[in-house]
């Protein structure tokens, strides 16, 4: 419906000669709506980047179509080297007070919680947040190792250490990053395909051979960077093969997984990652660990990251789970992941060790465009690469499917806020994780040990949405005429409502003006503009109009997902007869963007005025789940 005219449907039908009247009694009223209502209509160009607020928080760069809904384009990305330092949350524009709850919310999940009722989220974690190179804040919060064992089913209760051996968290505690091992064995891929050692889209089996049993000939490497090859998402390699050859051999020869092609589908795969893994040794000839240390960490400084750590590092890291089904007990100073371990610590999916301050570098690094310190690491044009949503196809089929190369990209399970098309990051299984946003030039990381000492005491991702939605909130939301607007409290499983009654029923040639903020997970949370004829009783959807920014679009009264993290001014005709007009929030069960703003609502017609909402009807607003906010 993107470029209809804000009168279509308006009018109630007759002559050509009194539809002709009403189109200009309609463009006239949006004319005095306009010259009423502060408006952010006017803006910057399409490409042109977009300072969100007066504490320049965030640059929005303005991408895609000059009508439709807003979207970012990778290639829009302006990357700025910074080197980062330690420094406080005001320097960058963010609200100190946001960020200092990411200390007691990381805290908080130390116990039970009512989101995570049964047993504490996780023993330690370490949490660092970072904005324009400035690094805000590093805590370290409860212990990084605490139990010997677990209790028998069904308790399965930690079984604790004396307290004399327990080992408090500290920042700089070592992590097994689990599956965020995956990003160092892309980045070396990547880096040799800007070689000419690696084409992404060459089959897997030009550099693989044995990589074509079960049929696989036609897999490339790309998919396996975007887990769309069609393999299993795990076998039990550690158990099933006595030896690291016969595990590798099986890995690759491994088939499709039931009804699986090329391309067809997105599954999540560890065996696709341990293949790349053993591609690169192949086309480098050396193993994948020196690779890492030789290309990645250490020309970055990043001393302490790596596979298989030193005995003399135990002390300083996190244990895991207790295995004794792998005849491991407590796992401690060993790659936690069966398979890696028994492809003796080094793989491509997972066994890569590092603390925060490492991770620190390696996402600035990123965030600068593939280089850090004067060492460029990947080409500009190969970060834009890893941004692009390769599965976009298949979103209607896996809507968790958005991957860019190696990358998840939007996730609002763990982003919560930070999530953007472009916001980029990855979870590993023992409870790590980190989160890029572009956009805001922003990244947080956090390192749990969460499956410490039972993978059974269930996930984190109730407290990385929570310290994500900490960060996002750090960046303020304002007004475009100051004061206060209407924001949608962040509840999940819920709807929220705004409702403004008018003075009496709207009649002909009815507009409403108003301006909207809103970022949402996209197709799961959404906002609904609506009117009632019959005084709330019953809510029609109304079309609404967009305009800024160069774009200019049209919903048809529902919206989701990225908003452009920028104001909108929207107008919409509203029906004859129309009582009361609302805004309906509708949240899932979990995960959120960064929220929903509404301001300045007028309703004008040639009746008169209808609404004021900053002006004489400002207290009739009706909010459910709605507060007024500044942020």
């Amino acid at each position: 419906m993107a470029g209809r005219g804000i009168g279509a449907g308006g009018t109630d039908g007759g002559s050509g000669a009194s539809r002709l009247t009403a189109a200009f009694m309609t463009a006239t009223l949006v004319g005095a709506v306009l010259a009423v209502a502060p408006s952010a209509a006017a803006g910057p160009r399409v490409g042109q980047r977009v300072p969100s607020g007066p504490e320049g928080g965030q640059e929005v760069v303005v991408t895609g179509r000059a009508s439709g809904p807003p979207t970012v384009d990778p290639a829009a990305l302006r990357f700025v080297h910074r080197t980062l330092r330690v420094g406080q949350a005001a320097e960058v524009g963010l609200l100190p007070e946001y960020v200092d709850r990411l200390r007691a919310d990381a805290e908080a999940y130390l116990t039970p919680t009512p989101d995570h009722p049964d047993h504490p989220t996780y023993a330690g974690a370490v949490v660092l947040a970072a904005k324009d190179g400035v690094i805000v804040r590093h805590e370290a919060v409860g212990t990084a190792v605490r139990y010997e064992a677990v209790g028998p089913p069904p308790g399965r209760e930690g079984i604790e250490l004396p307290a004399a051996r327990q080992i408090p968290m500290r920042p700089d505690t070592i992590f097994d990053l689990a599956s965020i091992s995956k990003l160092f064995t892309t980045v070396v891929a990547l880096q040799l395909a800007e070689r000419g050692r690696i084409d992404l889209d060459a089959p897997v089996v030009r550099y693989l051979p044995e990589f074509a049993a079960g049929g696989k000939s036609a897999v490339t490497v790309r998919m396996l960077l975007t887990h769309t090859a069609g393999l299993p998402a795990f076998l039990p390699l550690w158990s099933t093969y006595p030896t690291r050859e016969e595990r590798i051999a099986a890995a690759l020869a491994t088939p499709f997984a039931a009804g699986a092609s090329p391309g067809g589908q997105y599954i999540y795969s560890d065996l696709g990652l341990i293949a790349l893994g053993v591609l690169v040794e192949r086309v480098a000839g050396r193993p994948l660990d020196e690779l890492v240390a030789s290309q990645i960490t250490r020309p970055l400084g990043m001393s302490d990251t790596g596979y298989n750590p030193s005995p003399a590092l135990r002390h300083r890291i996190a244990a895991t789970e207790y295995q004794p089904y792998a005849g491991r007990g407590m796992v401690w100073g060993e790659v936690h992941d069966e398979n890696a371990w028994a492809l003796g610590g080094v793989a491509g999916h997972a066994g890569v060790f590092s603390t925060a301050g490492d991770l620190a570098v390696f996402c600035q690094m990123l965030l600068n465009g593939g280089e850090y310190g004067g060492v460029r690491i990947l080409r500009e044009e190969t970060v834009r690469a890893m941004l692009v949503n390769y599965n976009a196809a298949l979103e209607s089929s896996y809507p968790e499917s958005d991957r860019g190369l190696g990358l998840e990209l939007n996730k609002h399970w763990y982003m919560a806020g930070l999530a953007s098309p472009v916001g980029f990051g990855h979870t590993g299984f023992t409870g790590t994780s980190l989160v890029v946003d572009p956009l805001s030039r922003t990244f947080l990381i956090v390192l749990t040990n969460r499956v410490h000492p039972d993978r059974n005491w269930g996930s984190n991702n109730v407290a990385r949405r929570a310290l994500a939605r900490d960060l996002a909130y750090a960046m303020p939301v304002r007004p475009l005429g100051g004061g206060t607007a209407w924001r949608a409290d962040d509840r999940d499983g819920a709807r929220l409502t705004l409702t403004a009654p008018l003075r009496r029923p709207a009649g002909r040639a009815t507009i409403a003006s108003f301006h909207l903020w809103y970022d949402t997970e996209p197709r799961y949370d959404t906002l609904r503009f609506e009117a009632s004829a019959d005084g709330g009783a019953s809510w029609a959807p109304v079309e609404v109009t967009l305009s800024g920014a160069g774009h200019h679009w049209t919903a048809d009264g529902e919206l989701t997902g990225y908003g452009g993290r920028r104001w909108w001014h929207v107008l919409a005709t509203v029906p004859a007869g129309t009582t009361h007009l609302r805004w309906s929030y509708t949240t899932d069960g979990s995960s959120q963007g960064r929220g929903v703003y509404v301001d300045h609502l007028l309703v004008l017609g040639l009746g008169g005025l209808y609404f004021h909402g900053e002006g004489a009807d400002a207290s009739r607003f009706v909010a459910t789940g709605w507060s007024r906010s500044d942020r």
